[in-house]
């Protein structure tokens, strides 16, 4: 028995002919037959009454009910075969948010060289609305580590870690010394925050819109880079607990109803299982990261 007989034998089931299944499959009608033959032999059942219309027999019925989950299991462990042979040799496509791609990423990839020198790694960065899609296409990306984004349609979300929200100024901003502020504080300044659709802005649009006023807003897409403009001018800006922030920059304190994100591994629904290699990957980021395995 073969996976070719089992999806004529299929084919045949869905097409109603094995004349139909031949055009379908690209094959002679004689080759459907003798796969059918041999399918049956190596059975030891018969699966179709012998007839223009090829219904199938009490057997070929029950048979049929269980081929796809025969097909599905032959093509898992075909692909699980195939992944163990990349064990040593092969490549690793990985999405990452922007505040694992400095240190932290650079560490991870450290720790799993050392296990896997010939495996070759492509990192892509990108904010997880960039990354969730990138993964939807199954040849882009194997799994990403971001945020949980909104529509979860087709994707599975693992926790790891929290990231916080946080407000940042020039320490020679009025708000580096104001106690005890509250969002209604911002309204009337101009705030720079990440991309239009990056995780976190979105979370705190929501929490302005609970408000009278929205503030005036500049987005960057390289969240990094907005300690750098902060330091500059007397903006109030929106960046992430992971973000590093040089001298003359502060934190400041400011709470909102909804400040924390789940980071973890994002991956697709209809991936069944983790290859050891990408296992590793991710075991050596938990490693870097604190997180228990």
């Amino acid at each position: 028995m073969d996976l070719k007989e089992l999806i004529t034998f299929r084919t045949v089931v869905e097409e109603g002919t094995f004349s139909k299944a031949a055009e379908k499959l690209h094959y002679s009608q004689s080759t459907v037959t003798n796969q059918i033959q041999r399918l049956e032999k190596e059975l030891g059942i018969v699966l179709f009454k012998r007839g223009w219309n090829s219904e199938l027999t009490e057997s070929g019925k029950i048979y049929a009910n269980e081929v796809n989950m025969l097909i599905n299991h032959w093509n898992l462990v075909t692909e699980r075969a195939a992944d163990l042979k990349e064990e040593e040799i092969g490549t690793l496509r990985i999405g990452v948010i922007e505040s694992l791609s400095d240190l932290v990423l650079a560490n991870t990839m450290r720790r799993f060289n050392a296990r896997k020198p010939h495996v070759s790694c492509h990192i892509t960065v990108g904010n997880t609305d960039m990354l969730a899609r990138l993964l939807l296409d199954e040849e882009a990306l194997d799994f990403a580590i971001s945020g949980e984004p909104e529509d979860l349609a087709g994707l599975h979300h693992e926790h790891l870690y929290s990231e916080s929200i946080q407000f940042i100024v020039n320490q020679e901003h009025a708000f580096a010394r104001k106690m005890g502020m509250t969002i209604k504080d911002l309204l009337s300044y101009t705030l720079v925050t990440g991309g239009p659709s990056c995780l976190y802005r979105l979370q705190l649009e929501r929490e302005f819109a609970r408000q009278e006023v929205t503030p005036f807003v500049h987005s960057v897409s390289k969240i990094s880079a907005i300690p750098t403009i902060i330091s500059a001018t007397d903006f109030v800006g929106v960046v992430l607990s992971s973000t590093v922030i040089p001298d003359g920059v502060v934190r400041i304190s400011i709470p909102l109803k909804n400040q924390l994100l789940s980071i973890g591994v994002l991956r697709r629904r209809n991936f069944e299982f983790l290859s050891g290699m990408k296992q590793l990957f991710l075991d050596c980021l938990k490693e870097e990261l604190g997180v228990k395995k």
